[in-house]
């Protein structure tokens, strides 16, 4: 499904689906929005009728079926309901302005048109026919960076999407819960790689992105040496012997090790230090914090559009409190701002943290 989460609330005789939406672009602090999607109405005798709530002509014909365990899909008997007597045309207007808050005429770029129109091809072609599968929020660690969850992100162009935080040893892992035409959603948008913090220059020399550039790429580049030499040694050992737990290590691998290295490297960190976007890096949202607690190396995740020719770029995972954090897209020369969502989801914790990853890998081979 390419929609935000949908949880379900019973309301008398009434389970309600609603869809959860992000705030316009690129007001990232700004509450949720959300709208109903289908209504079962439940009737006596174990009977019950389904309605498709999408579309601005109100209720009509629709059909669900539970497809296995966490997993249901709804249809929609009457798609002329999600027509407009304007076309095409007069539908993409409206997306325009229910999703974005602003008009056609707003937009000057050329290729931002493009990219909102593909957009809401992309959307669109869902209204049909659409699968739910269910989704955990990420267990937490009192070792954890911060709160795992679900946060708000500006993604340029393709606007705010939804994307899930979740820590696994010594990485952090940020996931599209929401897609667009280049990454669909399910994919890993940005990794962090919490053993190896980054050291920002003063103010001044922040400034200059050649600068910030160097560092970074110094980085990737002992990232890279020293899985080099973790895979050598590996192939030095006895096979017989068990493997080396690897300096990435995911899951329960390396989890004491990481909390470790993460706790003395906070120790050593100032609780908040000047920090200011680069010049030529481009962001949706100008009002970002401009103090940080802590900055890391990070990858983030690229391709064209039909998620072709995907590839992971050195970037910055730049935290900035309990609910807010930025990543720097090196090759793009862009800024991504994250904000927390505070919606309390009832009953969508993992029973476990096995259930959770799995739950991962399956949403990312959906994707693929």
């Amino acid at each position: 499904c390419a929609f935000p989460p949908t949880p379900l609330q019973v309301d008398g005789l009434f389970i309600i689906g609603w869809m959860y939406l992000p705030p316009h672009d690129p007001h990232v602090d700004d509450p949720m929005r959300f709208k109903p999607l289908f209504r079962i109405h439940l009737m006596e005798r174990k009977a019950a009728t389904v309605e498709c709530m999408y579309g601005h002509k109100g209720p009509h014909n629709g059909h669900i079926q539970v497809v296995k365990k966490d997993e249901f899909s709804t249809k929609c008997n009457q798609t002329d309901h999600h027509r407009m007597s304007g076309g095409r045309q007069e539908e993409f207007r409206t997306w325009l302005r229910e999703e974005w808050g602003r008009t056609l005429e707003d937009i000057f770029h050329e290729h931002m048109q493009e990219l909102i129109l593909m957009k809401f091809i992309y959307t669109s072609q869902y209204d049909n026919c659409l699968t739910y599968r269910r989704i955990y929020l990420p267990p937490s660690s009192p070792d954890d960076l911060i709160k795992p969850g679900l946060f708000k992100g500006t993604y340029g162009s393709h606007g705010l999407e939804i994307v899930m935080l979740s820590f696994h040893g010594k990485k952090a892992k940020g996931t599209k819960i929401t897609g667009d035409p280049n990454i669909p959603a399910g994919q890993q948008t940005v990794e962090i790689d919490l053993a190896h913090p980054l050291q920002l220059p003063d103010i001044e020399s922040l400034r200059d992105f050649s600068e910030l550039s160097r560092i970074v790429l110094e980085v990737q580049e002992q990232v890279r040496r020293e899985e080099q030499e973790q895979e050598h040694r590996q192939e030095e050992e006895d096979p017989s012997q068990p493997a080396a737990k690897p300096l990435g290590g995911e899951g329960a691998e390396g989890e004491d090790n990481a909390a470790g290295a993460e706790g003395s490297t906070q120790d050593k960190a100032p609780a908040s230090q000047p920090f200011v976007l680069p010049m030529g890096v481009i962001s949706r949202n100008e009002d970002y914090p401009r103090t940080c607690r802590i900055c890391y190396y990070g990858t983030g995740l690229i391709a064209g559009h039909g998620f072709t020719s995907p590839e992971r770029t050195p970037g910055v995972f730049v935290l900035f409190d309990d609910d807010r954090f930025g990543f720097i897209w090196l090759e793009l020369k862009s800024f991504s701002l994250y904000s927390r969502i505070k919606v309390a989801f009832q009953n969508a914790e993992a029973p476990s943290r096995e259930a959770f990853d799995e739950m991962l890998k399956n949403i990312q081979s959906l994707a693929t």
